[in-house]
């Protein structure tokens, strides 16, 4: 398989390439506002793309679809995104890409159309999960109560060694494990609702009092 996390530009956003090596197919995840770069890695390495995946329609994750979404390449995203897929996608759906599995997670919260995607042990967790943070959940179509499941009741119930890569380069790395995120993330340390929110209400002043950036 291949697998390669890719500046977007934007609010140091990341994309993501998954091809199969056998079939010389790709699948392109969340272009944004800088393709270059995802477009001279599908060149360079011969590969055709098949499908275009956003992890959810904020316009940072979707402003890029036209370069790759033309010809016969399908435009996968949630089945109620506004981005008008090509794939409706659900919970539990799989996408085979010659002899790669993708797998579709519904994730609610940061937005209402949110997915995470996992192929081969990598989990694409959008604006969701972050290294050390979580996205936010208080803008219009994102629900604190629905990101609260999607973590703990999706996420977290994922192998340790599931590895994560997040849309966006906020942590102290661009990419980190479930364990790791387990372990160390201060809002998955919250597993009481109510201490959840009171840490996205005070996530400020929790960084400056430890340190964090």
């Amino acid at each position: 398989m291949i697998f390669e996390q890719i500046d977007a530009g934007g609010d140091r956003n990341f994309s993501y390439l998954i091809g199969d090596e056998e079939s010389h197919t790709c699948a392109v995840v969340d272009p944004g506002y800088d393709t270059s770069k995802l477009e001279a890695r599908v060149q360079a390495l011969g590969l055709k793309v098949m499908y275009v995946l956003n992890t959810h329609t904020h316009r940072d994750h979707t402003v890029g679809n036209d370069v790759f979404h033309k010809g016969d390449v399908k435009l996968a995203a949630y089945r109620d995104a506004r981005v008008n897929p090509d794939i409706k996608l659900n919970h539990g759906d799989v996408i085979h890409l010659g002899k790669q599995r993708i797998d579709i997670l519904f994730t609610p919260g940061h937005y209402l159309d949110a997915i995470c995607i996992l192929v081969n042990g990598k989990l694409m967790t959008g604006d969701t999960l972050f290294v050390g943070c979580i996205g936010g959940s208080f803008s219009q179509g994102a629900s604190t109560e629905n990101q609260f499941h999607s973590l703990f009741e999706i996420i977290m119930k994922l192998d340790d060694s599931v590895e994560v890569y997040p849309g966006h380069d906020y942590g102290p790395q661009p990419f980190s494990t479930i364990g790791h995120e387990r372990a160390t993330n201060p809002f998955l340390n919250r597993t009481n609702f109510q201490d959840f929110v009171w840490l996205k209400e005070h996530w400020d002043e929790y960084k400056a009092e430890h340190n964090l950036p």
